[in-house]
């Protein structure tokens, strides 16, 4: 498929998605909120597209994913006038991930530099076309959580919120507790040209992307009785990470990328062997 072809197509996903959410949701100057904040989100994207490009770099792509977060979830918040429970609950979950891997993986992209854009940041059109997804990833993730902020009729928090809050904070906990054991990892000398299997990841391959499906689906959970008509596509949130994580972008990547640095290493065959991709499960005792 072309490229300028895919951007269109990601175009009109994320207006479908706007008008999904839009439904039964606040206005602002007779524009929806939703709509609105799907709008602002990808034209964050195409901006730094722009310096990106001039710079063939990639140092500000994980950055202006996390400042989309939270800059659409806090304006959801602000224009919608609601301080309701799940709307401010929502907010404060949503900014608080996207601070905290904002800032992990900005250290990190710095450090090390993203081997995903080696190729695509010398041309224009797939940089852009990278930008333009990452705009339909937060529009597509955050939708439950924008739709039940801008709703015109907030409901009453009930249990489901104190259920989606569990998930989250074990979501949450397990990407934290991840990512620091692998940065700890990677900052011994001695670890040079090795792969983690300690911790977290001898129960799991990807633990911290585990992590981010409990807390995406917490968030939906607490999203959950506020959505109404059109509103319940939202619901696609945490399906839809899953789908980049296991499908696309996260495990096929780095498992392919394992397999060349490791895959004739019997140590790596048998801990892939034993543990699992993504549910952690018990080490096996051998």
């Amino acid at each position: 498929m072309r490229i300028p072809l895919m951007i269109l197509i990601c175009l009109l996903v994320v207006a479908a998605i706007a008008f999904a959410g839009s439904d039964h949701g606040r206005l602002v100057g007779g524009i929806p909120i939703f709509a609105l904040c799907a709008a602002i989100a990808m034209a964050i994207q195409w901006l730094v597209f722009l310096p990106s490009w001039w710079k063939r770099s990639e140092h500000a792509f994980d950055l202006t994913g996390s400042a989309t977060y939270i800059l659409i979830t806090l304006l959801a918040l602000a224009l919608s006038g609601h301080r309701d429970p799940r709307s401010v609950l929502l907010t404060v979950l949503v900014v608080l991930w996207a601070l905290r891997l904002g800032s992990f993986l900005f250290v990190r992209v710095h450090r090390h530099g993203d081997e995903r854009f080696d190729a695509i940041k010398q041309k224009p059109l797939h940089l852009l076309l990278a930008f333009s997804l990452q705009g339909l990833w937060v529009i597509l993730t955050a939708g439950a959580a924008l739709a039940a902020i801008t709703t015109n009729q907030p409901q009453a928090a009930g249990p489901l919120l104190v259920i989606g809050l569990g998930f989250w904070l074990a979501g949450f906990a397990m990407e934290v507790v991840a990512d620091e054991q692998k940065r700890r990892f990677r900052l011994d000398p001695a670890n040079s040209g090795r792969f983690i299997r300690n911790g977290l990841w001898a129960w799991s391959r990807h633990p911290n992307y585990f992590g981010e499906i409990l807390l995406w689906t917490g968030i939906t959970i607490i999203a959950l009785p506020a959505l109404q008509g059109w509103q319940w596509l939202m619901l696609v949130s945490p399906l839809f990470v899953v789908w980049l994580l296991t499908r696309v972008s996260g495990i096929p990547i780095l498992e392919r990328r394992a397999e060349k640095r490791w895959g004739d290493d019997p140590a790596y065959r048998r801990w892939k062997a034993d543990t699992p991709a993504l549910v952690p499960r018990p080490p096996r005792k051998r």
